[in-house]
């Protein structure tokens, strides 16, 4: 399978994205990262580290998925945020931050998180912010398109059909003036939203959007091993590395979609695709 970093339950406030909102209130369930307050917060980041988390992830404003939430709204307060963030450093974890909203991207990023993940409403100063403090941006544009072309007939309820609808072109400009201002941007999927393996149709709609095919790849290797701190081990072909390759029959440089149809993959070395 594929090399992963792991977060565990993300961390949220009582009502929020990262809580169960779908049930009655006869059923007395919460998402198992609901923390309020900045001390429940950091028990929640220990919690868990406990059990195994590789890296820290919280949702610092409303999202698509979730149910009575808006889009937009933050759902952290800065206090709450430099709690997770400082806690998670404390344990050698990264943090990143579901964030849709700008307001909510900005305090994240004052909080020092890793990366902003969505990251759909940014404006010239949250992409500034990011810069000067070397904060990534994990923008998965290809998603929207799925979700409203297939969300129906999976059974996606017509509010998050419309809160779709409401980040869709909006996430993609936000996307071109971050590549267009110089920021980190990595290749992002929020895997699960749509079958995985179409993870590779993303490529075209980075393109499509601002970035070089060379820009798009680097995103999804040597870009997104940076973010991870796995730079030395993956996401680059050199000495002493994984030896982690996929090969098209192809040249993406002169048509990305050659990487939506891979025919070869290697990982650590060992042949598990070759036609």
């Amino acid at each position: 399978g594929p090399r992963m970093a792991v977060s565990g339950p993300g961390l949220g406030i009582t009502g929020g994205h990262c809580d169960r909102n779908s049930l009655n209130t006869s059923f007395a369930e919460r998402g198992d990262g609901v923390a309020d307050g900045p001390w429940a917060a950091r028990e929640q980041v220990r919690k868990n580290v406990k059990y195994g988390a590789d890296l820290t992830k919280f949702c610092a404003t409303g999202g698509v998925f979730s149910k009575g939430t808006k889009v937009g709204m933050t759902q952290y307060t800065l206090e709450e945020m430099q709690a997770i963030v400082d806690e998670s450093r404390t344990h050698e974890r990264r943090v990143a931050a579901h964030a849709h909203g700008n307001e909510g991207i900005k305090r994240a990023i004052l909080a020092g998180v890793d990366s902003i993940e969505h990251a759909s409403f940014l404006d010239e100063e949250a992409i500034r912010m990011g810069i000067e403090r070397g904060t990534y941006f994990a923008l998965d544009i290809y998603n929207t398109e799925y979700t409203l072309e297939k969300g129906v007939q999976n059974g996606v309820p017509e509010e998050n059909i419309n809160k779709e609808r409401e980040v869709g072109e909006r996430q993609r400009q936000s996307f071109t003036l971050a590549v267009k201002m110089g920021a980190k941007v990595v290749f992002a999927t929020d895997a699960g939203v749509y079958p995985h393996g179409d993870n590779g149709k993303q490529f075209a709609r980075a393109v499509r959007f601002g970035m070089t095919p060379a820009q798009a790849i680097q995103s999804a290797t040597s870009v997104s091993a940076e973010l991870l701190g796995w730079e030395d081990r993956v996401g680059r072909i050199a000495p002493g590395m994984y030896a982690d390759i996929v090969a098209v029959r192809g040249d993406p440089l002169e048509n990305i979609a050659e990487l939506e149809d891979v025919d070869f993959v290697m990982k650590g070395g060992m042949v598990y695709k070759s036609r």
